[in-house]
């Protein structure tokens, strides 16, 4: 498989949004909620204090620029008053009053400032990487994107052929359903294509901003959760088929995995106000399904060896701490401890979606790894779906 990866350009969204923040909000907000009484508490429980938005969080609770007036209009909304024995003057002050209340942002106002900014940071992290690898965008054979949090039409990919702006006859793989399991996919996609031409060089570019899942209106526990844990980060990475000078890490091998019957444990849904994310209580344990079968993987791949194999480093995503503990607690007899600390320490700000695996493994070539050192990369998705990989440290 031999795919060989540069140190990834990590751009963290600009606008540093306190948890303390977003607990003020969601307690003013929603005063009679369930959970208003422990708030505080589930807030703390996630060990975030501040994450980065790519959008500061007054934009995401903002009114939008309609009034509660029925979509129908004035007229219609005058003649059913009316209708309904109102006199004039008080269908007048109706009318007014109606007028004022603002309506929640609609999906556009949301979404097309969300867009603009996805582009933006995710050409900002394009250039990082390209300028790390010490290459040119020139150099580039083909470009992966990934953005599921703002959807678009041309997406992410042909934004920034554009913007870079790359050979006309650089290919294009935009991959906007991937979500959390965008890093380690997007780097077995661009292994694959690597082995196929080795001279080829693959552009990787993950833009996402979680924050526009951040829902006012919204008065679930699993609402809440959401408003706490997403960050926005953009991330890209060069791979190439070849070791160059600057490459950190060597990929040797992939592996895929989707559980039947799990579609709808966690999703997007759109809705008039914006993008929702969906959760189900059932999710964590569904994902330590793949982590069991990601370790059957491993044991199978290194079964002549099975005593002493092991990673150095576990870079992994498995969208939250609990599925962290579980892997930790699931680990085979006789690996170190502290392989997690890096997918911990990046959860400390928040979880990142699919940029979330670049992320960690940006933390730990920061820290220095040993050359020899082995490596996985491990993210899950919604689907459920997962994909790991494993390598070398160079």
């Amino acid at each position: 498989m031999a795919a060989y990866l540069c140190p990834p350009a990590v751009i963290h969204g600009r606008h540093t949004v306190k948890t303390s923040e977003i607990v003020s909000e969601v307690r003013d907000r929603h005063p009679h909620a369930a959970w208003a009484p422990r708030v505080e508490s589930i807030a703390a429980s996630t060990g975030i204090e501040n994450r980065g938005w790519m959008l500061p969080l007054e934009s995401a609770v903002a009114p939008g620029g309609g009034s509660a007036l029925p979509a129908a209009g004035v007229g219609p909304a005058r003649e059913a008053l009316t209708g309904d024995g109102f006199s004039e003057q008080d269908v007048d002050r109706v009318i007014t009053a109606l007028e004022a209340i603002p309506a929640p942002q609609t999906v556009q106002e949301r979404t097309a400032p969300a867009w603009a900014a996805v582009q933006s940071s995710g050409e900002q992290a394009a250039r990082g990487a390209l300028q790390i690898a010490g290459l040119d965008t020139s150099d580039v054979d083909c470009l992966i994107t990934s953005h599921s949090t703002t959807p678009a039409l041309p997406g992410l990919d042909v934004a920034l052929a554009n913007k870079i702006p790359l050979r006309g006859d650089v290919m294009l793989l935009p991959a906007t359903q991937w979500a959390c399991v965008a890093g380690t996919r997007s780097l077995a996609l661009a292994a694959d294509l690597v082995a196929a031409d080795p001279d080829r060089v693959v552009l990787v570019v993950i833009s996402e901003a979680l924050s526009t899942t951040y829902q006012p209106a919204d008065d679930t526990l699993e609402s809440l959760i959401v408003r706490l844990l997403f960050a926005d980060t953009a991330v890209a990475t060069v791979v190439t088929g070849r070791p160059r000078p600057e490459s950190m890490l060597r990929l040797d091998a992939a592996w895929h995995h989707t559980l039947p019957g799990t579609q709808d444990l966690h999703r997007l849904e759109t809705r008039e106000d914006g993008t929702h994310f969906v959760m189900d209580r059932r999710g964590p344990r569904a994902v330590q399904e793949t982590v069991t079968a990601m370790w059957e993987w491993l044991r199978v791949r290194y079964e002549d060896d099975p005593g002493s194999w092991h990673p150095d480093v576990l870079l992994a995503h498995p969208g939250g701490t609990r599925v962290l503990e579980y892997m930790e607690q699931t680990m085979p007899d006789g690996w170190p401890s502290g392989l997690l600390e890096y997918s911990r320490d990046s959860y400390t700000s928040g979880n990142r979606g699919g940029a979330a695996v670049f992320d960690i493994m940006r933390r730990a070539h920061d820290a220095g790894q040993a050359p020899g050192s082995r490596a996985v990369l491990y993210a899950a998705a919604p689907g459920l779906t997962a994909t790991a990989l494993e390598g070398e440290w160079l």
